[in-house]
């Protein structure tokens, strides 16, 4: 008869997955701290559509709809209009090593010519030289 003196053997240890769960947490809170949520619209845009489009920039965003109203923020008509050139003005003054975010206009696609026409022209006697329209890239 022979006896075996070895230790017996050990079950293998399952990975320990706290560092995973704590790399995981790190990273949800990183992109949670360095996101940017957008505001809801102030009322239901539907832009005019286009064959291709390019990525929207971050840039202030002015709201008008198809009769014409305009919002930015928290402001609407005339006060809505100097708001966002003030903020534009101040966006392009800011941003003196980086190029600046162009400013946005969110229209209606039924939104007038004529009117669009003079809303570009009060714009631009309000300061702002330049403005990117966001279309639908459908």
């Amino acid at each position: 008869m022979s006896m075996d003196f070895a230790p017996p053997p050990r079950k293998p240890r399952a990975e320990n997955i706290v560092p995973m769960i704590n790399v995981v947490f790190l990273l949800l809170v990183f992109f949670l701290m360095t996101s940017r949520l957008a505001g809801p619209e102030p009322f239901a845009v539907t832009p005019p559509s286009s064959g291709a489009g390019s990525a929207a920039g971050s840039g202030p965003v002015l709201h008008v709809s198809a009769a014409g109203e305009t919002a930015f923020e928290d402001h609407r008509g005339a006060q809505a209009i100097a708001a966002f050139a003030a903020r534009a003005a101040g966006d392009a003054g800011a941003a003196a090593g980086t190029a600046p975010q162009a400013p946005r206009l969110r229209a209606d696609g039924a939104l007038d010519g004529a009117e669009a026409a003079r809303l570009l022209r009060r714009l631009a006697e309000g300061g702002v030289p330049r403005i990117e329209l966001t279309v639908d890239g459908r």
